[in-house]
């Protein structure tokens, strides 16, 4: 018979055992070959020889002889089992990784390290965002602009996408485009630079598809709900001339009872955009990693102010719109479906697998004690080899499936986001913002300088604040 098993330490590259009768001529012999495989696996192939009078040796050509051939080649079909799980788990080829990955421009200029053509937008999401924060617009808008024109453009049935769908590639595997709440800070950060640029009305229409972008389809029960997408869109519409007055009734009745909206004011000519906090991170749960979860840890900043011109003015800045919150009540995904019937597989298969070797070694055991009464156990020897087939398949099979979650992020989000709009005299004014806890203490240590230069010109001042650093 045939059977794979992992070498031990101690075994060496030949071994071979045998029992011959006594005070004969001629003799029968139970012969153990074993060769080795790939992987560390040994392949032990047990077959009956006849010793004649002369010392030559033949295989015994009858039924038995048969059976131990078919077995050899249920072995050899486990073997090719074996290469084809590994292939189908395993990483893609160097060569198809080299011609994968792209070079992203750092925010100064640099050229970062080669990343995948499958992380491409995320990189591009985090240097987007350490670039506005830094200063740096043009970087932050290439950026954004790359990342925008490819989650524009990805469809969901692509080959990576199906195959991340598929029992042996993980959910990582596909093109990264972030969740809801990811996407929609990519199109409300270039809404953003678009309004600093004097394109009111393209600031507007990214605000708008940050909103569709959170509704979901139309068989999902989860509306859009940020707040500040809403006044934004309203107060765009305003200094334009129009009427803004239905986003502004949509956001107000968002917001609720949590505090009641500034009404717009189209002649002013400053606008904050202010951010504190950091965001929600993405953890895997489950017995396999495939409950994608939200980890929220509440930051001690809970509002912010500026002060200006020597604390002649304080604008409030407070929370808009909470990202932890967009994270973790926008519902489920399509790929959790999947992931549940992975996991489902996956201890299905395991369990399925471990039943068998359990057969194939009471088989095992029952065609010893046969051959040992002087009985034909070779039936009972072909039913261990099946089993053990099987059993060894599935315990493959199990191993090869990839049931866990995606677990890539936008690690550089903030938690909060606020918003003000006011009226400055053309100069440059001074000041700072301070961020303030649960109780309207001020935080001293995260304070930061602010200035502020107003034009002559009729364009808004467009001023981005962050309490994080990178």
């Amino acid at each position: 018979m045939s059977l794979w098993l992992r070498r031990p330490a101690a075994l060496g590259p030949m071994q071979t055992s045998g029992i011959c009768s006594q005070g004969s001529t001629a003799a029968t012999e139970r012969r153990v070959e074993c060769a080795h495989g790939r992987h560390g696996i040994i392949l032990f192939r047990v077959f009956r020889v006849f010793r004649g009078p002369s010392g030559l040796e033949q295989n015994l050509r009858s039924k038995t002889a048969n059976a131990v051939i078919a077995r050899w080649s249920a072995a050899a079909a486990l073997g090719l089992a074996w290469s084809f799980l590994a292939g189908c788990a395993g990483p893609p080829e160097p060569s198809r990784a080299r011609g994968e990955r792209r070079e992203v421009a750092g925010s100064a200029g640099r050229q970062a390290p080669e990343v995948p053509e499958r992380d491409r937008v995320l990189h591009a999401y985090r240097a987007a965002a350490s670039a506005l924060r830094a200063g740096d617009h043009d970087g932050a808008k290439a950026n954004l602009d790359d990342a925008i024109a490819r989650i524009g453009g990805i469809i969901t049935n692509d080959e990576q996408a199906a195959r991340a769908r598929s029992l042996f590639a993980s959910e990582s595997t596909k093109t990264f485009i972030g969740e809801p709440y990811e996407r929609v800070m990519a199109y409300y950060y270039r809404g953003i630079l678009y309004w600093r640029d004097g394109e009111r009305d393209n600031a507007r229409a990214c605000f708008r598809s940050g909103q569709v972008i959170d509704s979901g389809t139309d068989d999902e029960k989860y509306e859009a709900d940020y707040v500040l997408l809403d006044y934004l869109d309203g107060f765009a519409t305003a200094k334009l001339q129009g009427d803004g007055s239905d986003a502004f009734a949509r956001a107000q009745a968002r917001a609720g009872d949590r505090f009641s909206l500034p009404p717009y004011n189209p002649a002013a000519n400053i606008v904050v955009f202010a951010e504190y906090g950091y965001g929600p991170r993405k953890i895997a749960t489950g017995r396999y990693g495939e409950q994608l979860r939200f980890h929220v840890e509440d930051s001690p900043t809970r509002s912010a102010r500026l002060v200006l011109d020597g604390g002649r003015m304080i604008v409030p800045l407070p929370v808009y719109d909470d990202l932890g919150f967009q994270a973790t009540t926008r519902g489920g995904r399509v790929m959790d479906h999947i992931l549940g019937r992975k996991a489902f597989f996956k201890t299905g298969a395991d369990v399925a697998g471990d039943v068998a070797l359990a057969g194939a070694v009471i088989a095992h055991d029952q065609a010893r004690r046969r051959e040992r009464a002087g009985k034909d156990g070779d039936d009972a020897e072909a039913a261990a080899v099946g089993l053990g087939v099987l059993g060894l398949l599935g315990k493959l099979a199990s191993a090869a499936t990839r049931p866990e979650a995606d677990t890539r992020q936008w690690n550089s989000l903030p938690q909060r986001l606020s918003f003000a709009a006011f009226k400055l005299p053309p100069g440059d004014h001074a000041g700072r913002i301070e961020f303030l806890d649960r109780d309207g203490n001020v935080l001293d240590a995260r304070t930061q300088t602010v200035a502020i230069s107003v034009g002559t010109e009729d364009r808004d001042t467009v001023v981005f604040l962050s309490e994080l650093k990178r």
